[in-house]
């Protein structure tokens, strides 16, 4: 069994080489890659069969990361960020340093401060955010424990997180809501 700073070690490895992964985040099991690397998103828009224009996830380590990737946010963004108490994903207006594939072509990111420890040690190694998708094909059921992630998946990624892969517990998607440069949060789900 591969412990848990090796599958870290293995993930930085992968994600420096432009390559994906298949790892459990603070919701359900994910695909990913760095998120400042526009041919390892490729990849990813490739593997889930994806349209390339919808939106992917950006998952940061913390709060004050907001800062570097968006344009605009309202000025106490970081103490609403850390108050959440469920993993939300905030879609921000203007995004920042990240390659075209990885924001709406209207200019709007998708971002998740992660709680889950293993992502957040992950994203600090890398010192860079990583993309978070399901780990499913575009249209189909999403994975939230990793017997439910489809061979068809598994077969596509350069590396395969061992970390939490025995776990039954299933968790929810995250819920997705929307911050605008003035402060209004409109809740899409």
């Amino acid at each position: 069994m591969v412990a848990l700073e090796d599958d870290i070690k293995n993930c930085v490895n992968v994600l420096q080489n432009s390559g994906t992964i298949l790892y459990p985040t603070d919701t359900i099991w994910g695909l990913g890659c760095d998120a400042t690397n526009a041919a390892a998103i490729a990849k990813i828009f490739d593997i889930k069969q994806r349209p390339k224009e919808k939106s992917l996830i950006i998952l940061l380590a913390e709060a004050k990361d907001i800062l570097h990737y968006v344009a605009t946010p309202p000025p106490d963004i970081i103490n609403i960020l850390e108050n959440f108490e469920t993993p939300t994903t905030v879609i921000y207006d203007h995004a920042l340093e990240l390659p075209d594939n990885a924001i709406n072509e209207n200019g709007s990111v998708a971002i998740r401060i992660t709680q889950d420890p293993f992502c957040k040690a992950l994203i600090k190694r890398l010192q860079k955010p990583i993309i978070s998708t399901s780990a499913n094909i575009s249209g189909e059921a999403a994975a939230p424990i990793f017997s439910m992630v489809k061979e068809a998946i598994k077969k596509q990624v350069d590396y395969m997180v061992n970390h939490r892969q025995k776990d039954v517990a299933i968790h929810a998607p995250s819920r997705i809501i929307k911050i605008s440069d003035d402060g209004d949060i409109t809740v899409i789900r």
